[in-house]
């Protein structure tokens, strides 16, 4: 849904909201027990077994980095929540969590079909914007960005009594 406002725009994406969490948190504490468990291990265990205990834990540590990394990039994505959009800047808001992007000159921002993408001047993908309702929202949050003005239109509706 588009509302245009004094400012700029306000604009609810229709895509179904994801849970962020998948189980990384979980990970990390039981990587962190691990770790406590290695530590007893060293001083209990003799030297082969504690050594063994120790490569599991770097192992776990791989993964759980890799589990981060492959989130922090999720992070990017908007499918759903409230856009308010004004020139060169846009607020998202979603379960009251609000993230504030900027966009600079030297970001390009494209539009294909019902997403908008907008990328740094170094090709990295700043932000991928998707499940717009139609063309039309994903077209005006565009022009939006790059300082476009849009005007309310205010219709008068009167009323006869019969």
């Amino acid at each position: 849904m588009l509302q245009v406002t004094d400012n700029g725009a306000n604009i609810t994406l229709s895509g179904k909201s994801t849970a962020k969490g998948d189980g990384v948190f979980w990970f990390g504490v039981a990587l962190l027990i691990g770790a406590l468990g290695v530590a007893i291990s060293m001083s209990l265990l003799p030297e082969r077994l504690a050594i063994g205990a120790l490569a599991v834990l770097v192992v776990g540590s791989y993964v759980f980095n890799r589990l981060r990394n492959r989130q922090k990039d999720t992070q990017n994505h908007i499918s759903s929540g409230l856009l308010k959009v004004q020139p060169g800047q846009f607020v998202h808001n979603q379960f009251g969590k609000t993230q504030h992007i900027t966009v600079t000159s030297e970001d390009t921002i494209e539009v294909s079909g019902t997403s908008l993408t907008i990328t740094t001047a170094d090709g990295s993908t700043k932000c991928q914007i998707t499940d717009f309702d139609s063309h039309k929202e994903a077209e005006v949050m565009q022009a939006i960005l790059k300082g476009r003005q849009f005007g309310k239109r205010n219709a008068n509706i009167k009323m006869r009594s019969s």
